[in-house]
């Protein structure tokens, strides 16, 4: 069941068209991300959900009722529209105390001071701030005031909560921990939430559901694993940092999902046929496979690729190499292997690991 449709939705500043026509369901009880480089359009969508922006063009509907429709002229102002915003910035009340912050919202909305008390006081244990009721908001870390930001979307229990970059001042240990206790925090409380953020890891380490955005519009959409997994596109291939190599389609192999393609004139590899793939012989296409997908060994295993180790980068728990075969430069990561530089090697490859576009 869909608890937020957005329908057509334009959004235009001056002549620059910032959101264009975009439209998507978010089901009841679930997370979807919208993902996507600095000015694609996924804040502006934000902004028009919780009414700090109007859209020029289409509507929006929030728990079965419409919010902003330009052709009915509606548009609520954003305390009716029942939802939380967590921002980047926190935006804690430097002259508030923890307790006061997050019980702003109540007072708000007119309940007696013992009653919103007690609800805050409530909602920091959830968060993990239990016994920071009374220190000043200013005076806790940045993972803390995080959780504040967070008790406050959340105290007047919205049935959407929408996140505009919440982690993106954390250092690295924070987000990941905090990105586990939201997903669990979901779990407990039932809230819908959508999700703002250029982070890969991120969007599918809290997202049901991907919104890939580029220039305004949508450019894949669909399950996390499914967009991870199977990029619709050169753009989604490159978003997610996969080798992306201009080839020559040789054809497809009868029967299967399978076609071989030339990499150049001495290497050749076989992989799953994108969407919409023309594969008559000789037309260029783009061969993409993922690092983690291209494992560099010492010894040749069959269906492998001979080739040398051009560079070298130790990245802790694993190693970073790109390694030419036969003229074609290809990124691996894998657990540290110890190659140096001018290392001969054979590049291990799965078909199944190969997406080849038009």
């Amino acid at each position: 069941m869909s608890f937020v449709r957005i329908a057509n939705l334009t959004k235009r500043f001056g002549t620059h068209t910032a959101v264009g026509n975009v439209s998507f369901d978010v089901p009841q009880g679930s997370t979807l991300a919208l993902l996507g480089p600095s000015g694609c359009g996924k804040t502006t969508i934000l902004r028009c959900l919780a009414g700090l922006e109007t859209p020029d063009d289409g509507a929006i509907e929030i728990g079965g009722n419409v919010v902003f429709d330009t052709c009915a002229g509606i548009d609520l102002m954003p305390e009716k529209r029942e939802l939380g915003i967590v921002f980047q910035s926190y935006a804690v009340w430097p002259h508030m105390t923890v307790e006061d912050n997050v019980a702003f919202p109540l007072k708000v909305r007119g309940m007696s001071k013992t009653d919103r008390l007690a609800r805050a006081s409530k909602m920091l244990e959830t968060v993990g701030l239990k016994g920071f009721e009374t220190r000043s908001a200013t005076l806790v870390s940045g993972g803390q005031q995080q959780r504040i930001a967070l008790a406050r979307a959340l105290v007047h229990e919205p049935r959407l909560v929408l996140f505009d970059e919440a982690l993106s001042n954390l250092d690295a240990v924070l987000r990941e921990q905090m990105r586990l206790e939201l997903r669990m925090l979901q779990e407990r409380l039932g809230f819908t939430a959508i999700y703002v953020t250029h982070d890969q890891a991120e969007a599918f380490g809290l997202a049901d559901t991907v919104v890939l955005m580029n220039q305004g519009k949508i450019e894949t959409a669909g399950p996390a694993r499914e967009v991870f997994h199977r990029p619709a596109s050169a753009f989604v291939a490159r978003f997610f940092g996969m080798n992306v190599l201009e080839s020559r389609m040789i054809g497809p192999v009868a029967g299967t999902e399978y076609v071989d393609v030339a990499l150049n004139d001495r290497v050749t590899v076989r992989g799953v046929a994108g969407d919409g793939l023309d594969v008559t012989p000789g037309k260029p296409v783009l061969a993409c496979i993922r690092k983690e997908s291209v494992r560099a060994s010492r010894a040749a295993s069959p269906g492998s690729v001979p080739g040398t180790i051009e560079a070298m980068s130790f990245l802790g728990v694993a190693e970073e190499y790109i390694v030419d075969l036969g003229g074609v430069s290809l990124r691996a990561t894998q657990p540290a292997a110890g190659f140096r530089r001018g290392d001969a090697v054979h590049a291990v490859m799965a078909a199944d690991d190969w997406i080849v576009l038009p």
